[in-house]
């Protein structure tokens, strides 16, 4: 049996490394933003007969007045166009700048809608951690028959510990992305955000239902032990679970589409990174202070 919290030390110094690199990628590079939040418009586009690069693309466009173009190739004759928020006129005009061209979406969004989706996204991460530390508080209140009163805001506050460390990294995480390679964030992203959290704490009370079964049908252990007996007991059922989801996801990032595939990476980033927190952080924190 492996003895997971004697390692604990380990596992809190890289955690503490990856959240050191993610505070620090998102104060001095930040998220950057895509037209959901900041407003603009967006077009992906193929070209039916041309290949063009993005210079040749940029070059047919510098005519019209559409502010700073950001231009991703996608595929050999794709291309994703993301400019200042345009009306119909203005969009009929670049379609006919740009030659034969098969459209195959265009998104508009304006400033004003770009900050209310900002304030309800924000709002809809922080509603969805209050309800999780709510839930799992009031799902383990009976532990206070053998572990001691008030034992249920430890499990709580573990779930919650962990979910806010596999939000940071990964929010760190798309940060750097953002910096070295572009990558912005929309609307999709926060729904990776809410599913990665429901993924988690699904891992965390699992792990933590088998801690309170441990605890109330083997009495004489301690905390130490049930925690370790737990987690080799869960560990393979986590893994497993895990990695099927990540060839899913693999795949899909891979034959999905461009247009996806942010969405994708977030989705595997913090799959990844719940699994890991559920065994290391949120266990190992039911340990905090407990004499």
């Amino acid at each position: 049996m492996f003895d997971f919290v004697s390692h604990r030390r380990i596992f809190f110094t890289i955690s503490g490394v990856f959240l050191v690199v993610s505070i620090l990628a998102l104060i001095f590079f930040g998220l950057k933003l895509g037209i959901d939040f900041t407003g603009g418009s967006m077009m992906e586009i193929e070209y039916l007969e041309e290949e063009l690069d993005n210079t040749e693309v940029e070059e047919r466009l510098s005519f019209l007045e559409l502010g700073e173009i950001k231009i991703q190739a996608t595929g050999d004759k794709g291309f994703i166009l993301r400019f200042k928020d345009v009306d119909e006129d203005t969009h009929q005009e670049i379609l006919k700048a740009l030659g034969t061209v098969e459209e195959k979406r265009f998104e508009s969004i304006g400033p004003v809608i770009g900050e209310e989706l900002t304030r309800k996204a924000r709002m809809a991460v922080m509603l969805a951690l209050i309800a999780i530390i709510l839930y799992v508080a009031w799902a383990f209140r009976k532990l206070a028959k053998v572990a001691g009163k008030r034992e249920s805001w430890r499990y709580g506050l573990g779930a919650l510990l962990a979910l806010g460390h596999d939000v940071l990294i990964l929010l760190g995480f798309f940060a750097l992305m953002g910096h070295f390679r572009g990558m912005e964030i929309n609307a999709t992203f926060i729904t990776a955000i809410l599913t990665v959290l429901g993924y988690s704490v699904n891992d965390t009370i699992v792990i933590y239902d088998r801690i309170r079964e441990n605890l109330l049908i083997y009495k004489h252990k301690t905390m130490v032990e049930a925690i370790n007996v737990s987690l080799n007991e869960t560990i393979v059922r986590s893994l497993n679970t895990s990695l099927t989801t990540l060839f899913v996801l693999f795949a899909i990032y891979l034959f999905g589409g461009a247009s996806i595939q942010n969405f994708i990476l977030a989705m595997m980033v913090g799959i990844g990174i719940g699994t890991y927190s559920s065994i290391a952080i949120a266990s190992q924190f039911l340990l905090f202070k407990r004499k």
